[in-house]
């Protein structure tokens, strides 16, 4: 017998629900001019369970949805699912999968880095798609990287090294440094010590240092029938880890802060014998379970002084926000601009509702400038999307997968950098309703091989 929407997950239900058919449209309707220095393919992963069904939002199947433009038009929409061992072969039993690296889900982020496009998700390795969204395989570096890989690497503007992490060990180390050369070599596997195994989610970077969060999202496994074994517990205390790009776990320094969570930075940067990290920081990872998402994050702002060995906590922002996004070319640098998603904000039942607004934020002064999307109309991550021929950081578009909740139809968005309050200067209408989703990437096609 079938089940009624408001009995289901929320993550099973309005559009938050999976779609089952792949589809494939090359005549796209387009309000507006598309600029036509975008070449390349707008690229957004997101959990969509095969099956219709999934105990949890993070451990749905991948799937991939992507608009190519080129020469002023949108080339074509399609969706598919990334054809992973789950979704082609036998179902996963979690029992006896857990340590098997090549069952990932690829449902959570898209980054492109050697000539590739990886498809990630931070409890095994990332599995590999074309430009037309077709499978090539699960990425292991040529059988070099032994652990899983965050869902969040880094690619360093100055050096092509891709930077990673792995938290998923059930034993010590607990954590491992990952660094890849831009032809996608692993040049360095180093654990670190912690005490507990936390779920980390994402980390930052410097010209000069990485940084890891050590926030007290504590394996519990008595929650491991839920989908994520990781309870809050203040009580494991909150530390930043600071540790040259290139260094070891013996050169790490520790810095304490207050217990709190963060899924996702925004930016980090080292000057002058100090760091300073914005970040979307929560007050707790979640409400009342792990697939409860009625709490926010709010733009902060930390400054670690390591000649002093403090860090410096503030509060940037009291409205919600994340999702937050720099231009490429100035990850790990002094950015200007970050580009967030707003939230609902609290007093929504679990699901995090995205809200009807983008933002340009000036990390420098504060100013914040922002694009509304629309009475009914829920945002996505914003991805800028640089102008190839200029080379001013905010010099380029600010991309999305938006939802209007009322007609329930979905559409990808161009938004000028430089006048990002105006409306979009171009909108391509998707054929079909797009799930929400996590993150994705714009790929010029100068970054495939």
């Amino acid at each position: 017998m079938a089940v009624a929407e408001d009995q289901l997950p929320w993550h099973l239900r309005g559009n938050w629900a999976p779609v089952q058919d792949e589809i494939t449209d090359n005549k796209l309707e387009v309000e507006g001019v598309i600029p036509p220095q975008l070449e390349g393919v707008y690229i957004r992963t997101g959990p969509n369970p095969k099956s219709g069904y999934s105990s949890h939002w993070f451990t749905g199947d991948g799937m991939v949805h992507g608009v190519r433009l080129s020469q002023g038009n949108a080339e074509w929409y399609r969706n598919r699912f990334v054809q992973t061992l789950n979704v082609t072969g036998r179902e996963s039993d979690e029992a006896v999968d857990i340590g098997d690296l090549s069952r990932g889900s690829a449902n959570t982020h898209v980054v492109a880095h050697s000539g590739k496009i990886l498809c990630l998700e931070e409890g095994h390795w990332p599995w590999e798609i074309d430009g037309e969204l077709n499978t090539v395989g699960f990425q292991n570096f040529s059988g070099n990287l032994k652990t899983s890989m965050t869902a969040h690497p880094k690619i360093c503007p100055a050096t092509g090294e891709l930077l990673a992490f792995s938290y998923f060990s059930f034993e010590q180390p607990f954590l491992t440094y990952l660094r890849v050369s831009p032809d996608g070599a692993v040049l360095q596997s180093e654990g670190i010590e912690i005490p507990n195994m936390v779920m980390m989610h994402d980390f930052n970077v410097t010209r000069n240092f990485v940084i890891f969060m050590d926030l007290p999202l504590v394996l519990d496994l008595s929650l491991l029938e839920t989908g994520v074994p990781f309870g809050f517990d203040p009580s494991a205390g909150a530390r930043l880890g600071v540790m040259p790009r290139n260094g070891t776990n013996a050169d790490i320094r520790w810095f304490e802060i207050d217990p709190c969570y963060v899924f996702h930075p925004v930016n980090a940067f080292d000057n002058d014998g100090k760091i300073v990290i914005h970040v979307s920081r929560q007050p707790e990872a979640f409400g009342s379970s792990s697939d409860d998402y009625a709490e926010v994050g709010r733009l902060w702002r930390w400054t670690i002084d390591l000649s002093l060995g403090t860090v410096t906590e503030e509060q940037i922002d009291d409205r919600p926000g994340d999702f937050g996004r720099v231009a490429d070319k100035v990850i790990g640098l002094n950015a200007q601009f970050g580009y967030l998603m707003a939230m609902a904000g609290e007093g929504n039942s679990e699901e995090p509702v995205y809200g009807s607004a983008l933002w340009k934020y000036d990390l420098r002064t504060g100013v914040c400038l922002e694009h509304h999307l629309g009475k009914n109309v829920r945002g996505g991550e914003p991805v800028f999307a640089a102008d190839p021929d200029s080379e001013g950081e905010d010099e380029g578009w600010v991309i999305t997968i938006v939802h209007d909740e009322r007609a329930n139809t979905s559409k990808l968005i161009i938004v000028d950098a430089q006048d990002f309050e105006a409306d979009p200067v171009a909108v391509v209408h998707i054929p079909r309703r797009v799930p929400y989703g996590a993150h994705g990437s714009w790929i010029p096609d100068d970054k495939l091989s």
